[in-house]
């Protein structure tokens, strides 16, 4: 009876979680705030100039003027804006799902520095004179003209000033001189002189005075419509900025770009997640349904804790997701494999579990934790997308650990527990002829596929294949360089959408008429429906709303706008390296620590194969590499030692069953016996995550699939490495020294050399 219960109980806990899924699954991601890029928005990167020459840029100076932006955007009605300081002197905004970005740009942006001053430039009035949330939207008795009406402190100033205008004379001056020239934002250099002439010029208005008016009420009239007056207002009552912002990078997405986005890319996920829960049934039946249900859960989780941290979910976010699923099912396989060889060597299905589960742990514990590594580092140099991805690589790493570890453990204890599959070891994938009497000691070598294989000896060949590739590579790099994106280079990207086919000449004709001259134009898409442009200039705000409103007008579809000035560029491409170099750095201590220097640097070398054939496919094929692609290239970083971690563990366990190797031949044989007992496990992780990846790269967004190719490719490459390459590598190496300095894994410290 109690047997029994231990098997309906574990049909409970699945209950449970399917009843909790299945009722608030709808309710978390409707609460799940989504990114620019999945709705649509725009993001912008200011730095910020003191109005005031003599003023200092301090920390509070910096936190007043987020505060009086938030006050902005709470007026555009904007719930979910999202405003962070950066570094000493820049401040980072974005708002999505923003319906009129023009609009919105313009209210953020502006200083709001209201000054009234002579035509000779002279400030005689500024915002400090100016009553507080005194301006409104209003109608010109006379013309029925939109308007601004704002009230002053102080009614016999304004009397002085209107006196002194009223009386100024300048023969020499070919424009009145009783002018008021009301400006927004004035900025030295700055002149009435220049801008008088001018269709469109600087200053907002410039009424004549013909009398002395002592009287608290302004009227700002100028070339308003009703909603432009009532912004100006609104600008105005939300206070200016104590400070200029100058734009440095901005990224603009359309909103119906951002929901085709989110379509494809939810679509695509739902694939990949059903046909990797179908192959892990696939391969491993029982065991792959207790996998399955775990992957869920872990899904489930990860969506949960992810909306309570407030995140702001991605396009790549979505992917860490994905790629996380990918790395739980990795545990699980490792657990799994190291049960079904405790049943093969005739122990029971009890004691296998329990050895399975605890060998297995140590092997997990490794991989997720160089994993985590390059995710941190990826965080704290990342920009605020790739921030998004590190957020959800991080919270996907630390989860897919406690589901795969502890609820594979408790999922599969049940029904070991209930003694239901002591005499159904099939069950576990173990077939009966397999299982060897426990009382046999003798040591058969593990086979491939019902083959002995002998990978070893091959290494030459597998060394001179690399060899080649990296030469290739090489010259690759010589005759094509990289493409980089504008994220790396500066200027500015514009892609165009449209929901039939487009040509380069129409879209470049299109540009032309703006009166601008394209740097390339890539089509894109099933259809070519898609046109990226590429321009070396960087456009400024009034330009990005004119590029916009004409392609919207044009095809029914907001174009995605990127912005990128050279300062920003030179730093991704700093951040980048530092980056890679840091992760790389904490990896080897971590690998060095618990393992040896050795493996340490063979893992990092291995890493680096990996990142050089990402960079040499990406020069061979042109393709354009911006700052998404770094993601993808420390997200390998990460994945990669986990393989070569996962190989290097089994070898230091071969190693300590034979308490100490002293030749090469034995440490080849290890290294053999090694590769043939992880080959399944390594195989079956990387086609299930890749999987996934080719889901995003056939089915996803069109944002999306730059990203999932640079994946896809390297964990071809990574799989490459870690199977074939790095502990041949180590082999070849630590072979050299065998004699002298002796491998024993037993202790904290070997023999002799380097500590473990």
């Amino acid at each position: 009876m109690k047997k029994r219960g231990r098997i309906v109980a574990f049909f409970l806990v699945v209950l449970l979680f399917a009843l909790t899924i299945g009722t608030t699954i709808t309710g978390v991601t409707k609460e799940i705030n989504l990114g620019l890029d999945l709705q649509g928005g725009f993001e912008i990167l200011y730095e910020v100039e003191p109005v005031d020459e003599n003023q200092e840029v301090t920390r509070s100076l910096m936190e007043g003027t987020v505060q009086t932006l938030n006050d902005r955007v709470n007026r555009l009605g904007i719930s979910e804006a999202v405003i962070n300081i950066e570094g000493e002197d820049r401040i980072r905004v974005q708002l999505a799902g923003v319906k009129d970005q023009a609009q919105a740009r313009e209210l953020i942006g502006t200083s709001a520095q209201l000054s009234f001053r002579d035509v000779n430039d002279k400030e005689l009035l500024s915002g400090t004179d100016i009553k507080e949330g005194s301006a409104a939207q209003d109608f010109d008795q006379t013309t029925n003209s939109p308007i601004v009406t704002l009230s002053l402190n102080d009614a016999s100033k304004f009397g002085k000033v209107t006196s002194q205008i009223k009386d100024m004379n300048d023969p020499e001056t070919i424009y009145p001189d009783n002018l008021l020239v009301i400006w927004m934002d004035y900025r030295e250099g700055d002149s009435f002189a220049e801008e008088y002439n001018k269709e469109n010029p600087k200053y907002i208005s410039a009424p004549s005075v013909n009398e002395t008016l002592n009287t608290a009420n302004v009227m700002i009239s100028g070339n308003f419509t009703v909603e432009s007056a009532q912004q100006m207002a609104d600008i105005i009552n939300s206070g200016s900025l104590p400070v200029h912002m100058n734009e440095i990078y901005s990224n603009s997405v359309g909103a119906q770009f951002g929901e085709q986005a989110l379509d494809e890319t939810v679509f695509a996920g739902i694939i990949g997640l059903t046909l990797i829960l179908l192959f892990i049934v696939w391969m491993y039946r029982f065991l792959g349904i207790i996998a399955s249900v775990n992957v869920l859960i872990y899904t489930y989780i990860v969506l949960v804790v992810f909306e309570l941290m407030n995140g702001v979910l991605t396009l790549s976010g979505i992917a860490a997701l994905i790629l996380g699923i990918g790395m739980a099912v990795d545990a699980n396989v490792i657990t799994f494999e190291r049960i079904k060889e405790e049943l093969r060597v005739g122990k029971s299905v009890k004691a296998s579990f329990k050895a399975g589960t605890k060998n297995s742990l140590s092997t997990i514990l490794d991989a997720n934790i160089t994993t985590l590594i390059a995710a941190v580092v990826l965080f704290i140099f990342g920009t605020s997308s790739v921030k998004g991805f590190a957020t959800m690589l991080i919270i996907s790493i630390l989860i897919s650990f406690l589901t795969a570890v502890f609820g594979t453990r408790l999922l599969l204890g049940l029904w070991v527990q209930s003694g239901f599959l002591t005499k159904r070891k099939g069950w576990l994938g173990v077939k009966k002829k397999e299982i060897k009497d426990i009382a046999d000691n003798t040591e058969e070598e593990p086979k491939l596929f019902n083959r002995e294989v002998n990978i070893v000896k091959h290494r030459k060949k597998l060394f001179i294949g690399t060899s080649i590739l990296l030469v290739l590579g090489v010259i690759s790099f010589i005759l094509f360089q990289i493409n980089p994106g504008i994220d790396f280079t500066s200027g500015s990207r514009v892609e165009v959408v449209s929901e039939s086919s487009l040509t380069t000449e129409e879209v470049e004709q299109g540009f032309e008429e703006l009166g601008y001259t394209t740097k390339s134009i890539v089509l894109s898409g099933d259809n070519n429906e898609i046109a990226v442009t590429r321009f070396e200039d960087v456009l400024t705000e009034s330009q990005v709303a004119k590029v916009q409103q004409y392609f919207s007008d044009k095809y029914g579809q907001d174009p995605t706008v990127s912005v990128v000035s050279p300062i920003v560029g030179q730093e991704l491409v700093k951040n980048a390296i530092y980056a890679v170099a840091i992760a790389s750095i904490f990896i080897i201590i971590y690998v060095t620590f618990r393992f040896e220097f050795f493996f340490a640097i063979t893992a990092l070398i291995a890493l680096l194969h990996d990142v050089f054939i990402m960079l040499a496919v990406f020069s061979f094929t042109q393709i354009e590499f911006d700052i998404t692609i770094v993601s993808a290239l420390l997200t390998i970083v990460g994945y990669s030692i986990n393989n070569t971690i996962v190989i290097f563990d089994r070898i230091r366990e071969n190693i300590r069953l034979r308490k100490r190797v002293n030749s090469f031949k034995d440490l080849a044989a290890i290294i053999n016996r090694s590769y043939v007992q992880s080959f399944t496990r390594s195989m079956n992780t990387s086609i299930t995550t890749l999987i996934a990846v080719f889901a995003f790269l056939i089915l996803g967004a069109q944002s999306i699939t730059t990203f999932a190719f640079a994946l896809a490719v390297g964990l071809l490459a990574g799989t490459y490495s870690s199977l074939f390459l790095a502990s041949q590598i180590w082999l070849v190496w630590r072979g050299k020294s065998i004699k002298e300095k002796p491998l024993d894994f037993r202790k904290k410290k070997r023999v002799e050399g380097p500590q473990v």
